[in-house]
């Protein structure tokens, strides 16, 4: 083996014999954490050093997380923000890094004790497919020794292997998500079939009934009866359709009051638990609006799931409350309750699962009213929603965002359409189409806010659909369901003017905030896919961006900081930072510097 200096190496010298072993452990099957020690261990033999660690980097949340640590510190699992430390100065100025002394690097998190034994560090970045994924850190605790170039040369020999590593613990992660899919996908097989079984039946009794009518008009009896017995056979094989396909229970809405469908709910938490249920209903009982009994009932349904799932309670009261303008729905239970302040407590399925505190919120701010709520851990919970009797919306409610969805099978569609209405309420789904052909036409009847549409459509791509709905409005949003961000129709869809990108696994509130944040003219596209894409100065991503983004924009080109953007501009220092960020997002600069940059090479 040659050395660094040109020397050979003997089969003895730790340094061939560390490069050996090396070699035998990124042949062999280990997990991500020992083979990275290994990794980390192997560079600190070779350089004569005891002290080191191997960061992973996110630059989408400004954080890196330190998955070895060697010798010093003990720190291995913990983040920090990515604006400190040997690893942040290495991100900011995208090579590798030298110091003579660990006091010189800013921000360091390791303690006052260890960081007067560290002296020479040398940092260098862990690259994969363009970006940088991690860091190698090596720290030397000899006062007299000083890192040179060959040094950060073996260092990054080694940050390519720790990069292999990262890349194949994702590539195992990928595999698995795809095994999971293919059960999905199983799944939702089998949903088909069974929907296929419910309408065959539901058709078939309908048919018959309308063959009994078709005789009753040949002859000379009255087909009323056979008539009301189609529509009855219709109505009940279209609900059995709903509940097959979205996993629900019926109707219970559906021709009841909003009494009758809570008693019913209830009845329901009896037959699925050994928790008590009661009903109390006050005041003189008033029709509502469908809207009203609809999202009224859709909060006591989940209150009522977060107790059966969370709560451990022994019994749970619902009442419901006429007033003279205003109908109120209290949940009251005996469970575990929660910490309000959502640090600590038992109950953490309440903002965890369905939808959430802030949904419940959602829903009832829809109608114009409130939603209180009363917990402490060990003492129950108490949810009260009030609404008024009147159609008008409050004066502080805005419309909400329309969406249409555009997948080419129907299962899909009707559960996206249900988790959407579940997750977000702010959303409201106002289409659906099958194909390309059939979204264009439906853009142009309904002018959605937003497109929800899958990548991977039949005949026309969702990358072809949203150049056909960029030419037909210049500020069409559309959002995209993909496989993954390595297919290079994404790549595509971007450059087209696609404004968010949401992966097929992705949780449900993530879905929704890519439809809200697009709606409201925002992008969210991942900066490190983002940066690949050369998006030249001028681009739809930078056209995309908002009246005050523009001015904003402007500002932060003359040099100003974010406090003096907030007082020109009377807005907060916070909506500055959020500001910035979008702009950041839909050009593509990397930071304030390369913005300028843009803004001198366009003009």
């Amino acid at each position: 083996m040659t050395k660094l200096d040109g020397s050979v190496a003997s089969p003895q010298d730790p340094r061939f014999l560390s490069l050996a072993a090396l070699a035998t452990d990124l042949a062999g099957q280990f997990a991500l954490a020992p083979l990275l020690e290994k990794i980390l261990r192997h560079t600190l033999t070779l350089l004569g050093c005891e002290s080191g660690s191997i960061c992973t980097v996110d630059e989408l949340a400004g954080t890196y997380r330190k998955e070895v640590d060697i010798g010093v510190g003990c720190l291995s699992g913990k983040t920090f923000p990515l604006d400190e430390g040997v690893t942040g100065e290495v991100v900011r100025v995208r090579r590798s890094v030298v110091f003579d002394e660990y006091a010189d690097v800013r921000g360091g998190h390791i303690s006052t004790d260890d960081r007067g034994r560290l002296h020479g560090v040398i940092g260098v970045p862990i690259r994969w497919d363009g970006g940088i994924i991690g860091t190698c850190v090596v720290f030397s605790t000899d006062p007299g020794r000083r890192f040179t170039t060959d040094d950060v040369t073996l260092v990054e020999l080694f940050a390519t292997h720790a990069a292999i590593a990262l890349a194949n613990a994702r590539l195992h992660a990928l595999a698995a998500e795809k095994e999971s899919d293919a059960a999905i996908m199983a799944e939702r097989e089998r949903v088909v079939r069974d929907v296929h079984d419910t309408v065959g039946r539901g058709l078939a009794t309908v048919l018959l009934q309308l063959d009994t009518a078709e005789r009753e008009l040949r002859g000379t009896g009255d087909p009323s009866a056979a008539l009301t017995s189609a529509r009855r056979a219709a109505r009940a094989a279209l609900i059995e359709t709903q509940r097959t396909v979205l996993g629900l229970g019926p109707a219970l809405l559906d021709g009841r009051s909003l009494q009758e469908a809570v008693a019913l709910e209830l009845a329901w938490v009896q037959s699925t638990s050994t928790i008590d249920t009661r009903l109390v209903v006050a005041g003189e009982p008033r029709a509502l609006l469908p809207d009203t009994a609809r999202q009224l009932f859709r909060i006591v349904q989940e209150a009522l799931t977060n107790v059966v799932e969370h709560a451990g309670a022994r019994s749970v009261r619902v009442g419901l409350v006429y007033g003279t303008s205003h109908v109120t729905i209290l949940i009251e239970d005996d469970g575990v309750g929660f910490d309000l302040s959502g640090t600590s407590g038992a109950r953490t399925g309440t903002t965890a699962h369905g939808l959430g505190l802030q949904g419940l919120a959602a829903r009832a701010r829809l109608l114009g009213g409130t939603l209180t709520l009363d917990s402490t851990p060990h003492w129950g919970t108490r949810i009260s929603a009030e609404v008024p009797y009147a159609a008008s919306a409050p004066t502080n409610l805005r419309s909400r965002w329309r969406v249409l969805i555009v997948h080419e099978r129907a299962v899909v569609r009707a559960g996206l359409v249900r988790l959407l209405g579940q997750v977000e309420p702010d959303l409201q789904v106002v289409g659906e189409a099958a194909n390309a052909m059939e979204a264009v036409e439906a853009f142009q009847l309904v002018h959605p806010h937003v497109v929800l549409g899958n990548l991977d459509l039949p005949r026309i791509d969702g990358a072809q659909l949203t150049s056909y709905l960029r030419a037909i409005d210049r500020d069409a949003a559309v959002v995209l369901l993909i496989d993954s961000f390595a297919d290079e129709r994404v790549r595509a869809a971007a450059q087209i003017g696609a404004v968010g990108f949401v992966e097929n696994d992705a949780e449900p509130g993530t879905l929704a905030r890519a439809l809200v944040a697009a709606a409201r003219g925002d992008s969210l596209i991942p900066a490190e896919f983002l940066s690949t894409l050369s998006t030249p100065p001028g681009s739809r991503l930078a056209d995309s961006l908002t009246a005050r983004e523009r001015e904003v924009r402007a500002l932060v080109e003359q040099g100003l900081p974010d406090k003096r953007i907030a007082t020109e501009l009377h807005i907060s220092v916070k909506t500055v930072e959020k500001h910035v960020g979008a702009i950041l997002r839909k050009t593509g600069a990397a930071n304030r510097t390369t913005l300028a940059g843009l803004a001198a090479r366009v003009s």
